[in-house]
């Protein structure tokens, strides 16, 4: 078994953490170190992160996340975001490519003004979902990040976004697609890993 399967399987959902764990700022920047090479749409790099620590603001993320345990237990809760206005950051991501020499003046405006058109010409909603993608997409990567250095994950839709936002003034610009709790699993009473489809219900080509 290649070490990457072994880390894929034993990557699970943490339920429960060992209480008084801290994670220091300086090992959550190796993860995000690693995070910020996964892929995104057109590099847009559409995800930001907002790590939660302060017993305060976690207490508070606690409330707006329906009180679940593994909030309050959790060394940190990372709030994923997606940003729907990503693609106007084209012009600047595409900045250092010019200025090296790897894109030329015409290949620059034309990344700039075929991904403005392709964002703005399919609206608010494509937006919205492609910001919520490929958050998703960072975030996954993220978990897998972190659970090679020894942290356990649990990612998490239970929450208020509304109240999310107001805790944590997030700009409207940006939409939570997840929260994640990180910690160390209290393995006391970890459950049997959840039923998993066969390939075949889950996997079709050609036609579905």
């Amino acid at each position: 078994m290649s070490e990457f399967t072994s880390l894929l399987k034993s990557r699970r959902s943490a339920n429960k953490f060992v209480t008084g764990v801290t994670i220091e700022d300086k090992e959550l920047d190796e993860i995000f170190q690693l995070t910020k090479f996964v892929p995104s749409a057109f590099n847009l790099q559409h995800a930001h992160y907002v790590v939660v620590k302060d017993h305060e603001q976690k207490q508070k993320v606690y409330e707006a996340a329906n009180k679940q345990y593994k909030v309050e237990t959790a060394s940190a809760v990372i709030v994923v975001l997606g940003n729907k206005d990503a693609y106007k950051d084209v012009a600047k991501i595409n900045e250092g490519s010019l200025n090296l020499g790897i894109l030329s003046k015409q290949e620059y405006d034309m990344t700039v003004s075929s991904v403005l058109e392709f964002y703005e010409t399919r609206g608010e909603s494509f937006q919205r979902d492609e910001a919520i993608r490929n958050a998703s997409l960072s975030a996954m990567a993220m978990m897998l990040i972190a659970k090679d250095k020894g942290w356990d994950t649990c990612p998490m839709i239970g929450f208020d976004p509304d109240a999310l936002s107001d805790i944590l003034q997030i700009p409207d610009s940006y939409v939570p697609a997840m929260l994640i709790a990180i910690g160390k699993e209290d393995t006391t009473s970890m459950r049997p890993r959840g039923y998993r489809k066969p390939v075949a219900e889950f996997v079709s080509y050609n036609k579905f």
